[in-house]
């Protein structure tokens, strides 16, 4: 239960810190012979990560603090 708390405030936290997921994805769009090209799009992951990595980080801080309150 401690790593499962740990692992939740971690990725919260990043969550946070980073404001979403930045991604790109490649694809191409003419290939003829030896040739091709391809085009890059950028995208980033919308602020509802934002809140599931609050509510992730707030959830790991409560397993954690329970957990502690046991021993």
């Amino acid at each position: 239960m401690k790593s499962l708390a740990i692992a939740l405030v971690i990725i919260g936290t990043a969550v946070l810190v980073y404001g979403g997921i930045s991604y790109s994805h490649n694809r191409t769009t003419i290939e003829m012979g030896s040739m091709s090209a391809s085009i890059t799009e950028n995208g980033t992951v919308p602020m509802a990560a934002i809140i599931v990595g609050g509510i992730a980080l707030v959830g790991g801080l409560v397993l954690f603090v329970n957990e502690r309150r046991r021993v």
